[in-house]
Order: structure tokens, then C-alpha cells, then sequence
């Protein structure tokens, strides 16, 4: 038999009410009585009806995540901060895998989910403003990633340029003159767009030449593309000091090329990647990338959902969650330690 809240309330010798209380972490319950309620709950092995209590409030308990790429670490990453973010306040995550594709951006968007979602949390790669701009569907949306719609819409994101920029700066800081920079994206990508004008103003702001001809352009963002690229630069004869790739995946797919070639990292060209992924922790040679807060990310993403489903939230906001760059081997050169936090 399922234990209720009378059984608790029973046993603890407390009104329901009490337990109810208790049960939803209200804050006026003294710890005495907080104590002696959590006795009851954990010797009766209660657990609350999170559908119910959800069912009550006309809500059904589920958020939509929709990423472009579930197979790319940093997504797969920021997915599990989400997750983690809405259970801490009793929410399921939906994942829906778009591809990047604006038919199935537009499908998520426009709320083929909306009688099983609480809300969305949408990071989109190929929707315009107007698509969003006459969505009818009133499911709560909040938007993740670097690309301005101007939209009444919660977004959560990260200063890419200035990123960007900390990543370049410590290169020349190293004394590296001559850095390329990996995974400007054929077509419209603004994320690419953005670090690449980071790239761009920091040679810049230290008198060093922003090459066009270091800047190599690719169709993905994987380790194949990272190599492609890679390979790329040195077969036009150019041999920079340093490289900035797009992401961790495609900075390790330049580092293999560079091995097979014969060159050394960092000593020969050192390199930086961006989203600091678990792989890139754990290689031969270990990947300085800038680290987003990707817990922050997931959180901030979670509470704004909540907010407007609560009605708490006022005019919509763009949030810009922290950063750092983790400086690691493949730009300190062995034994290097994990770093501190830059910019």
C-alpha cells in the first residue's frame, strides 16, 4: 500500500497539514518539528506524488530541452545540467534532438509538445526572429545561445567576443604571434561570428595582423572538421604559432593532425578550445579551453521557465552566464596544472 500523508501525519503524531508543509519545504516550519516530521517520512518510506501535486496546479510536470546536436559533448553536458536543475525542483526534462534543421526548430517551437510541457528551453541554429515572432503557442520559451533575436523571450547565453578574446589574449601572452583561427562556419552561424570578431579585436588590440588567410572555414563542428581544417592551413604552407578552434572536438582534431605531422603542442603551436569537455581533459596532451558555466547555464534556464510559469517573472531578459578559460598542457606544455580562472 502507497503511505499517504495521513499515515505520516499519524505516525508522527502531527496535523497533514503539518506534513504537507514539511513535504514542500515551506519555510515556516521550525527545525524541531522539521526533524521530527523527516523521522516519520523516512521510517515509513514516504515518497510525494509529484504528479499529483503537479496535476493540482493545472501543470504537468515536464520541460522540453530542444539542442541542435546531442551527439556534441557540450550539448550532451548542458542537457545534463538542465536535467539536474529542473529534479531539484521536481521537474522532468523531455529531450528533443532538432538537428539544427529549422522544420524541426519550427516543430519544437511552435508546440507539438504543448499538452505535455510545462514549457520550452529551445537552443536554436536555423530559426529567424520571425518565426518566433509569431509563435501562438504560450508554453513558456527561453532561448539558449548566442543569437539576438530582440524578442520578448527569456535567453540565457555568454559573451562570446569577450571569450573570445581571453582565449587569443592568453595566446599572445605566451608570446604566440601568429594565431589561426579553426571553425568559422560556411553560411550563418553567429556563435562562429562572434568568437571570430574576438579573434579578430584582440590581434588587433595587441598590433598583431588578424590573416584572413589563418581563418579556416568548415561545414561542422566535429573532430573531422577540426582535422579537415587543420590540414587545410598547413598544405597552403602556412605554419601559424597558435590556434583557436570553434570547440574542444575540433581543437582535438587539429592536435591529431599536428601529431601525425611531425609538430609539437604547445611547443611547436599551442592550442585552445572552447566548451571544455570532458574528452578534453583526458588526452595525451590535456585541452586549455574556455570553460562556460554550463551548470549556471542549466539552472538559470530552469528558473526562468519556472518564473513565468509562476508569474513572477517581469519583462523578459538576457542573462549572460560566467566563463573562464582553463589553462591546461596543450598551451603550458607538460604537468601543466588544470589553471585558474581568466578574463
Amino acid at each position: 500500500m502507497r503511505v499517504s500523508l495521513k499515515d505520516v501525519a499519524a505516525h508522527a503524531g502531527v496535523s497533514i497539514k503539518t506534513v504537507s508543509n514539511v513535504v514542500n519545504n515551506y519555510q515556516h516550519v521550525t527545525p524541531v518539528m522539521r526533524e521530527r516530521v523527516q523521522r516519520s517520512i523516512d521510517a515509513l518510506g514516504y515518497r510525494p506524488n509529484l504528479a499529483a501535486r503537479h496535476l493540482r496546479k493545472g501543470r504537468t510536470g515536464m520541460i522540453a530541452l530542444a539542442l541542435p546536436e546531442l551527439g556534441n559533448p557540450y550539448f550532451a553536458e548542458l542537457a545534463a545540467a538542465v536535467i539536474d536543475a529542473a529534479a531539484a525542483h521536481d521537474y522532468i526534462v523531455l529531450l528533443d534532438h532538432t538537428g539544427g534543421r529549422r522544420e524541426q526548430e519550427l516543430l519544437v517551437s511552435q508546440g507539438f509538445r504543448a499538452r505535455v510541457i510545462d514549457g520550452l528551453i529551445l537552443s536554436p541554429i536555423e530559426l529567424e526572429a520571425e518565426d518566433l515572432r509569431d509563435r501562438a503557442e504560450n508554453v513558456p520559451l527561453v532561448l539558449l545561445g548566442e543569437r539576438d533575436y530582440d524578442l520578448p523571450y527569456d535567453h540565457i547565453a555568454i559573451d562570446n567576443v569577450a571569450a573570445a578574446r581571453t582565449a587569443v589574449r592568453h595566446l599572445v601572452g605566451l608570446g604566440r604571434r601568429e594565431v589561426a583561427f579553426i571553425g568559422d562556419r560556411r553560411g550563418r552561424s553567429e556563435p562562429a561570428q562572434l568568437r571570430v570578431r574576438g579573434w579578430r579585436e584582440e590581434l588587433t588590440a595587441a598590433g598583431l595582423p588578424a590573416d584572413d588567410g589563418l581563418v579556416a572555414a568548415t561545414d561542422g563542428w566535429g573532430h573531422v572538421d577540426g582535422a579537415a581544417a587543420m590540414t587545410r592551413i598547413l598544405d597552403a604552407g602556412r605554419r601559424p604559432d597558435a590556434i583557436f578552434a570553434y570547440n574542444d572536438p575540433m581543437a582535438i582534431g587539429a592536435m591529431r593532425v599536428l601529431y601525425e605531422r611531425g609538430l609539437r603542442v604547445p611547443e611547436d603551436i599551442a592550442v585552445v578550445g572552447f566548451d571544455d569537455v570532458v574528452e578534453g581533459h583526458f588526452g595525451a596532451v590535456t585541452l586549455t579551453s574556455v570553460s562556460p558555466d554550463k551548470t549556471a547555464i542549466g539552472r538559470l534556464a530552469v528558473e526562468s521557465v519556472l518564473a513565468r510559469l509562476g508569474g513572477e517573472a517581469a519583462e523578459p531578459r538576457r542573462v549572460w552566464a560566467d566563463y573562464r578559460l582553463v589553462e591546461r598542457e596543450s598551451t603550458l606544455g607538460r604537468g601543466a596544472p588544470a589553471g585558474v580562472p581568466q578574463g
